[in-house]
């Protein structure tokens, strides 16, 4: 493991105020609800919150596998909880949002990996929501057509699956993962006719050429949307950082990936997946 460096001064800002906060937390505290945010400790979170959104986070605090770069709990998952669906799109109905993220941890452990609770919590936020959009950022299934399938069903407004790094790096970074198999994922989805998005994190050591090969590889795949951000590690346990990229690098990368055939993309050092989504989505549908 590489020493962890300082922040450049362009990841020094000041966090945006917390606005409606309490009321966003409270609306989750009262569903027993997680989100991606807090648990993964999220840069974008007091910004978010301040607007009223926030990313809920499925199946519990607690991932089955052992990726380098996350901050999500490492330790024996809860049961499912059944009454989470209804809790979410209760949850969303308080906030009022027009355009929700569920994004999931990786449930191994599951004999359908949790589909089958993505798939009720999208459905239970168009009955509560109706003409929401919902954005399911899932995990690869284990690979299975059957279980990508039963969320896709349920209608989302866009299929995320996050490559997050380039493949030379998976051994090190998601030893747990395939990047054919993620690949595969964001292909069956398009094939399906589901609007796809992928994000990778930067500074791990990555070089440009790979980046440049990954873009090819979703497009090949169908993936349209694309988000890239910079890694921050959640702490001296975990990987660390390779390198910090320029804002200058983000935005030419943006520009790199337009040009090759992605409709949407945000690339900053402070974007994330779900960062500003609806947003990314509305680009996207203009762009068909």
């Amino acid at each position: 493991m590489q020493r962890h460096q300082p922040k450049p001064p362009w990841l020094r800002r000041k966090l945006a105020s917390v606005g409606c906060s309490t009321k966003v937390q409270a609306s989750l505290a009262a569903g027993g609800l997680f989100t991606v945010c807090q648990e993964a400790q999220c840069p974008n979170q007091g910004e978010c919150y301040g607007r009223g959104e926030a990313t809920f986070l499925l199946l519990g605090p607690a991932c089955t596998r052992r990726c380098t770069f996350c901050a999500v709990s490492k330790v024996k998952p809860a049961p499912v909880d059944p009454q989470e669906p209804a809790h979410a799109a209760r949850a969303a109905a308080e906030m009022g949002l027009t355009y929700v993220v569920l994004t999931m941890v990786t449930r191994d452990d599951l004999p359908d990996g949790g589909a089958a609770q993505v798939a009720a919590t999208i459905e239970a936020l168009h009955q509560a929501l109706p003409g929401v959009g919902v954005e399911a950022l899932i995990s690869d299934l284990g690979g299975s057509e059957q279980d990508l399938a039963t969320v896709l069903a349920a209608g989302p407004v866009v299929l995320n699956h996050n490559l997050e790094t380039v493949p030379r790096l998976y051994p090190q970074l998601r030893p747990q993962a395939r990047y054919q198999r993620s690949l595969d994922l964001l292909q069956r989805a398009a094939n399906a006719g589901a609007l796809t998005k992928s994000g990778l994190m930067l500074g791990l050591g990555e070089t440009r050429d790979e980046l440049l090969a990954v873009f090819d590889d979703l497009l090949a795949h169908g993936c349209r949307v694309l988000t890239l951000g910079q890694y921050l590690a959640p702490s001296r346990e975990h990987f660390p950082v390779v390198s910090y990229v320029h804002p200058d690098e983000f935005a030419s990368l943006r520009e790199a990936a337009l040009a090759r055939g992605f409709v949407a993309v945000a690339s900053g050092p402070y974007v994330r997946s779900s960062y500003q989504a609806g947003e990314l989505w509305r680009q996207a549908t203009r762009s068909a």
